[in-house]
C-alpha cells in the first residue's frame, strides 16, 4: 500500500524533525518495515524552514504556514499527494490536521484514515467550527482508530452505527526498557539514597497536577528524605515546594535515565473533557522501565494499568494518592503484564486498513 500520513510537526511540545518519537514516528516506520511506500508530511506555524528527510524507509517533508503561507502549503501538500497517488491519507495529531486530511483524501480521491490519541476537542473548547468539521471528518474516514476504548466510545457517537472505531494503543518508545536505578542516578548526578518521588506529565492545575503537592507533602512528613523529582518546564511555585527538584529539560536520551531512577513514578490526571479520553505515553515509559506506578484512577488510566488496584488512586483524593505512593515504596510492584511494542501496534494499522470497508 501506499500511505501519505499529515501530522503536526510539534505534537505533545516536541519537534517530530528533531526528536523523533512516539505513535507519529514509529506507526509509520513500522508499516515501511512491512513493506509499504510511506510518506510523512509534518506542519507548524513557528516560520520554520522547510525540511526533507529519510529515516527508516520513511520520506518525511515539513512545510511552516507562516514561512511559506497557506495557499503556498496546501498547494504544496496537494502536489506531493497528488504525485504519489496514496491509497490511504492518514490523518492524527490533531482535529485540523483531520480536516486538512479529509480534504486531500478528497481531492484526490483516495480512502481517508483518522487516528485521535486524545480528544482534540477538549483542546480547544470554544473553537466549535472546528469540532463541527472533525466531526463530518469522522464520519467520512474509511477508518478511524483512537488510543483507548474510552475514547474509540467517544468518536463512535460521531462516526455512526456499525461503522467501529479502532483501539490502537500508545506504547514506550524503545529506549525506554529496565536499567539499573543506581547506575541510572550516578548518570544524572541524583542523590543515591534519597526517595525519588517522580512526576510525570505536564504540570497543569487543570489536569489535576495540584492534587500531587498535597499528596506529596503528605508522604514527605513521613519520609524527610523523599524528593519530588521534576523535568520540563514547571511553574515557579511548583518549584518551591518542599523537597522539590527539577533538572529542567533533558537531552532525549537521558530521560529513560530519568525515569529508571525514580522510586515511584506518578501519573496524575482528572475527570475532565481531556482527563477522561487521556492516554499518556509517559505511563508507558514507566512500565516499560519496571518502575513502581501510581496514577488518578480514570477509566483511562485504569485501562492502561488492567485496572490493577495497587497504582490507582481516586481522582481528586490526594490521602489516597500519598497512602497508595507509601504502598509502593514499601512494597514495589512493577508486573504489569506483557508491554506492546510499536512494531506490533503498526502491524495492527496494516490490519486495520487491509479490513476498512
Amino acid at each position: 500500500m501506499r500511505i501519505f500520513f499529515v501530522c503536526k510537526r510539534r505534537p505533545q511540545q516536541r519537534d517530530l524533525i528533531e526528536h523523533p518519537y512516539g505513535r507519529f514516528c514509529h506507526v509509520p516506520r513500522a508499516l515501511a518495515m512491512l513493506g509499504h511506500d510511506v510518506r510523512v508530511a509534518l506542519f507548524s506555524h513557528s516560520r520554520l524552514p522547510a525540511v526533507e528527510t529519510e529515516q527508516e524507509g520513511v520520506y518525511t517533508t515539513s512545510l511552516d504556514l507562516l514561512t511559506l503561507g497557506p495557499t503556498r502549503v496546501l498547494d504544496t501538500i496537494a502536489a506531493q499527494v497528488g504525485n504519489f497517488r496514496p491509497d490511504w491519507i492518514v490523518g492524527c495529531s490533531d482535529a485540523w490536521v483531520g480536516v486538512l486530511a479529509q480534504r486531500l483524501a478528497t481531492r484526490v480521491r483516495c480512502r481517508l484514515v483518522l487516528d485521535a490519541y486524545d480528544n482534540f476537542e477538549a483542546y480547544m473548547p470554544w473553537n466549535l467550527p472546528l469540532h463541527w468539521l472533525w466531526r463530518r471528518a469522522i464520519r467520512a474516514a474509511s477508518a478511524v482508530t483512537a488510543a483507548g476504548p474510552q475514547l474509540a466510545d467517544h468518536l463512535q457517537c460521531f462516526r455512526g452505527a456499525g461503522r467501529a472505531v479502532d483501539v490502537l494503543p500508545m506504547a514506550a518508545d524503545p529506549q525506554f526498557r529496565r536499567r539499573d536505578r543506581m547506575e541510572c542516578r550516578a548518570a544524572l548526578g541524583l542523590p543515591p539514597s534519597n526517595l525519588l518521588i517522580g512526576y510525570l506529565g505536564s504540570w497543569s492545575v487543570s489536569r489535576g497536577s495540584s492534587l500531587l503537592a498535597e499528596a506529596f507533602a503528605r508522604v514527605r512528613a513521613d519520609h524527610p528524605q523523599a524528593r519530588l523529582m521534576l523535568s520540563g518546564r514547571s511553574p515557579a511555585s511548583v518549584l518551591r515546594i518542599p523537597g522539590a527538584l527539577s533538572l529542567g529539560y533533558l537531552p532525549d536520551d537521558q530521560l529513560p535515565l530519568l525515569v529508571s531512577a525514580l522510586d515511584v513514578a506518578c501519573v496524575v490526571s482528572a475527570e475532565t473533557a481531556f482527563g477522561r479520553f487521556s492516554y499518556p505515553a509517559k505511563l508507558c515509559e514507566a512500565m516499560a522501565c519496571a518502575v513502581p506506578v501510581v496514577a488518578t484512577a480514570t477509566d483511562a488510566l485504569s485501562w492502561m494499568l488492567g485496572g490493577r488496584e495497587a497504582h490507582l488512586a481516586r481522582p481528586g483524593d490526594a490521602g489516597e494518592f500519598a497512602r497508595k505512593i507509601q504502598q509502593q515504596l514499601e512494597f514495589p510492584a512493577t508486573d504489569y503484564g506483557p508491554q506492546l511494542q510499536w512494531r506490533e501496534i503498526g502491524a495492527r494499522f496494516e490490519t486495520i486498513l487491509r479490513t476498512a470497508r
